[in-house]
């Protein structure tokens, strides 16, 4: 058996028929449906929508002329900004008190769920970059403008209150701040100066100086000691020099004399004898005189007995005797050469005693410096800070000059809300047309999918197909007079129903154009 689903051109009249032996039950269906639609559209509450527009102004002539000095409030994202004001509960308790959803003296909870309701109602977007719209949704077209013209209204007092409470309190937060740092800089200024008193070396440019002056000490020190290591040896060279000299050159008594006197008469004798006789008048005048010389050598050498005889102490020098020059001149040079090293080695002491307390003071510098960097350091450092929050101080006094005088960021109504007139969504209309749609729509669905999927044979093609054999012929039904009566009365039962929807239509229609509803 072939289980083939019948085509479109076949289920057409089948449909027809099905329609008209069903035109009852479609037209009740058809009459719910659209009725039904009717009523919903009767129920179905209008919503009005007002809207206000605002345009954010930041540019004017202020800015260019104040530009570095002062901050305007800037806006980023307009619509999230805008929300949060109009949103607060500031802005929504008048919100309450001007619409009306006060006069009940509601619950707290109440409020809320109605500030709920009007946030839900309420639509804040930014279509272009500065400017703001502002809507709502309400039943009431009144109060529909009312609420949207207050809103945008608050929205700009608010933000502009807000602006010039921010603005004053980052003035106060800055003078704070400044007020803060002022005692924090005089402080370590008192510091700084407290410790220089105490600490005279813990000066700007005295680890200099005194650097300087340990170089020059410990150069005078090493040219101290060159000059000692120099005198050292020329002291020692003095006496290497002394020790081979005698105190005195040379001690002649009358006697050596004598002597001396009779070897050089002796030697001018032998010359004389050379070339001349012993009876030549030089040579006799030379023996006269040894003779007289030979007799004073005894007559002082008997009288040097008689002293040595008598105990007498024998003179070690007399008048002739004569001192060593060398041996004084190198003995004078030896006592200058002692007195330069005493006076350079007390220099030298001198220099390595200055130059122990220098390294002392030095030392006692590095110690401070530590202490001394730490408190210029802070000092420096609160200074900076101090000097800066001075300049924020009147850029933030300007900002809020210009804001307490609404000369900074600007808002102005572009659009102001205006009182609505139609409603917004579905109407009436909608619902009524909806309903004859559906109406006719859902019927026709039921009958193609009674012809489509009903297993019960209506048509000799479809027999065909189920039985794959060929139909001679076909027996139409015979309606009797009794099946005609009840056929009439279904047709004028479904014709008043279709009448009854289009009066129920006209009617409604008639009341809304009148306003009665």
């Amino acid at each position: 058996m072939n289980d083939q689903i019948p085509s479109l051109a076949s289920l057409l009249p089948v449909m027809g028929r099905e329609a008209w032996r069903r035109r009852v039950a479609l037209a009740v269906t058809f009459a719910v449906i659209a009725l039904a639609a009717l009523v919903l559209g009767v129920m179905w509450k209008k919503k009005y929508e007002s809207a206000s527009t605002i345009l954010v102004q930041e540019t004017n002539i202020i800015q260019p002329l104040m530009e570095g000095r002062a901050v305007p409030t800037g806006v980023g994202d307009r619509a999230a900004i805008a929300r949060e004001v109009v949103f607060g509960r500031k802005v929504m308790n008048e919100v309450l008190q001007l619409g009306g959803w006060l006069a009940d003296n509601p619950s707290a909870i109440e409020q809320e769920r109605r500030i709920e309701e009007i946030k839900s109602a309420t639509r804040i977007a930014s279509p272009r970059e500065n400017l703001i719209r502002i809507s709502y949704m309400d039943s009431d077209p009144e109060r529909a403008f009312k609420v949207a013209s207050s809103m945008g209204e608050l929205f700009i007092n608010e933000s502009l209150e807000a602006k010039e409470r921010e603005s004053r309190e980052a003035y106060n937060f800055v003078d704070s701040q400044v007020q803060e740092y002022h005692s924090k800089l005089t402080d370590a200024e008192a510091k700084l100066m407290e410790y220089r008193n105490k600490n005279p070396d813990a000066r700007p440019g005295t680890e200099t100086d005194v650097n300087a002056r340990i170089s020059e000490l410990r150069r005078q020190a090493d040219t101290a000691s060159m000059e000692i290591m120099e005198l050292r040896s020329r002291e020692s060279a003095l006496v290497s020099q002394l020790s081979g000299e005698s105190d005195v050159s040379a001690v002649q008594t009358r006697e050596s004399q004598y002597r001396l006197q009779l070897v050089e008469l002796q030697t001018q004798l032998d010359r004389l004898l050379l070339n001349y006789t012993d009876q030549h008048p030089d040579v006799v005048r030379v023996r006269h005189q040894m003779a007289d010389l030979q007799e004073a050598i005894r007559l002082e050498q008997a009288a040097s007995e008689r002293r040595r005889a008598l105990g007498s102490p024998m003179a070690p020098t007399d008048e002739n005797a004569q001192f060593n020059p060398l041996y004084q001149e190198l003995k004078s040079r030896l006592a200058e050469t002692r007195r330069n090293i005493a006076a350079i080695e007390s220099r030298y002491n001198a220099s390595s005693t200055m130059l122990t307390a220098e390294l002392d003071r030095s030392r006692r510098i590095a110690n401070s410096e530590n202490v001394l960097a730490e408190l210029t350091r802070d000092y420096e450092v609160n200074r900076d800070i101090y000097q800066d929050l001075l300049r924020r101080r009147e850029n933030a006094r300007v900002s809020m000059n210009l804001d307490a005088e609404k000369r900074g960021l600007s808002f102005r109504i572009q659009e102001p809300a205006l009182l609505p007139v139609q409603p917004i969504g579905l109407r009436f209309a909608h619902f009524g047309m909806a309903g004859i749609g559906l109406g006719l729509v859902v019927p026709l669905a039921l009958l193609f999918l009674l012809a489509q999927f009903d297993p019960r044979i209506r048509t000799a093609e479809r027999l065909e197909q189920v039985a794959g054999v060929p139909v001679l012929a076909s027996v139409p039904t015979y309606t009797t007079s009794r099946d005609r009566l009840r056929a009439r009365f279904r047709t004028m039962l479904t014709v008043l129903i279709v009448l009854g929807v289009v009066a129920a239509y006209a009617l409604l229609f008639w009341l809304r154009l009148a306003k009665a509803i």
